[in-house]
């Protein structure tokens, strides 16, 4: 049985070079380091419960959490989803959809700030996140686009990339469209979580987990390479 393939709506992130990393930031942001990173298109959101839907009826795996009525919003972020998992349903979807790069994920964030704190310039916009208690993640473009459209960027949730996680890994970083080491434990993650007491992070914000993990607060968001 076949089932519609999703469209996400994506922008696109011109080329540029970017300065990696952050100078005041935990020691696996540093050395800064400048990259070059081409062109491509990104979600402008993290990939929702209404797109993963049609996924999971054509025989892809439920993650936990998906039969919680706290987390069935189809414009929530899907969570509790594995590095594999977000990677086979990228494949799924077809269109050269995949996870993003750190590199790739760190430019789209700044938005066009060279070294902004926030993705949004020196802090973020009022109400870009919600105080007090919560109990699952809030939906998806409630907040106001960076520089380049992104949504969310850096909240919600944290978001699986392609990379391996090294925390020394920029000492030796190719100066051109870097794609992490070649092995590892653990996938790079980045952005915040709705879990989180702080429930954002700097574009430059690193985090990683083991693939076959998953947790509330891990989603995903992808790109394609620009024609």
């Amino acid at each position: 049985m076949s089932f519609d393939r999703p469209r996400i709506d994506a922008v696109t992130v011109p080329a540029g070079r970017l300065r990696m990393g952050s100078e005041s930031g935990r020691p696996d942001e540093q050395p800064v380091h400048a990259v070059e990173v081409r062109a491509f298109h990104v979600g402008r959101t993290s990939v929702t419960r209404g797109h993963y839907e049609p996924f999971v009826r054509s025989g892809g795996a439920a993650p936990p959490w998906w039969d919680d009525p706290a987390f069935g919003a189809s414009d929530q972020p899907v969570v509790g989803v594995t590095w594999f998992e977000a990677s086979a349903f990228a494949e799924w979807l077809g269109d050269g959809w995949r996870l993003p790069t750190e590199a790739e994920w760190e430019w789209a964030a700044r938005g066009g700030l060279v070294d902004a704190p926030t993705a949004w310039g020196d802090t973020l916009p009022a109400g870009e996140v919600p105080e007090g208690p919560l109990h699952a993640p809030w939906r998806v473009g409630l907040g106001a686009p960076n520089g380049y459209g992104l949504l969310d960027a850096g909240t919600i949730v944290h978001e699986w990339c392609l990379d391996w996680y090294d925390a020394a890994y920029y000492a030796r970083s190719p100066t051109v469209d870097p794609r992490g080491p070649d092995e590892g434990e653990r996938r790079a993650s980045r952005g915040g979580s709705w879990r989180h007491h702080v429930r954002w992070s700097p574009p430059s914000a690193r985090s990683s987990l083991p693939p076959a993990f998953q947790y509330a607060d891990y989603g995903f968001r992808l790109v394609r390479t620009a024609d």
